[in-house]
């Protein structure tokens, strides 16, 4: 599901430059645990340039106060509210892992080693009152999550960061990738 993700500047080169890009833009994002809504750090292209800025994660729901975080890889293109912004507003969330929780709400950490390493997530926003608002792709877990979760973030390599932003056909390619490995560490039960 990802229902949360770090951002932790100050654990990593790549992710301090990252965070740095984002406050060039006009706004601080949230680092250390990100919850829904929050201003966020993203990835997206504009007029053909690769650009970091920010936005908040989540659409606005269908009911006051809802937001829509997720959406699902298999079926985002059948929808109306996901088929045109993932076709035109692809993005990338750059985090330092993310959160799953386990049917006795423990709580797992998820990332490729124990050390805080970038992981980029899929996504992609649109604008509701002119501001943009992004949401993260999920699809099947891998087999470490799967011992946690039924779902899980939509992993990208660095490499398929500008593939994913540029070209529809890859993006589409990339919806039914198989998810690299990972180590889930327990944070804490029970929050």
């Amino acid at each position: 599901m990802c229902g949360r993700f770090m951002f932790e500047p100050e654990a990593n080169s790549e992710i301090q430059k990252i965070y740095q890009l984002a406050c060039q833009s006009g706004q601080k994002p949230a680092t250390g645990e990100i919850f829904p809504n929050d201003l966020t750090a993203v990835v997206i292209t504009q007029k053909r340039k690769i650009k970091v800025t920010t936005m908040n994660w989540g659409f606005p729901g269908f009911k006051k106060g809802q937001k829509i975080i997720n959406a699902r890889a298999e079926t985002l293109e059948q929808k109306p509210l996901f088929a045109r912004p993932f076709k035109f507003y692809r993005a990338v969330y750059p985090t330092t892992g993310f959160f799953e929780w386990n049917q006795n709400k423990e709580k797992f950490w998820f990332n490729y080693s124990a050390k805080a390493q970038p992981l980029y997530i899929a996504g992609f926003y649109d604008y509701f009152q002119q501001q943009p608002h992004g949401i993260i792709i999920t699809t099947a877990p891998n087999q470490t999550v799967a011992s946690v979760h039924n779902r899980m973030p939509l992993l990208l390599q660095k490499k398929q960061i500008i593939p994913w932003l540029t070209n529809m056909t890859q993006a589409r390619q990339l919806l039914t990738q198989t998810q690299p490995p990972l180590t889930a560490i327990l944070q804490a039960a029970k929050t």
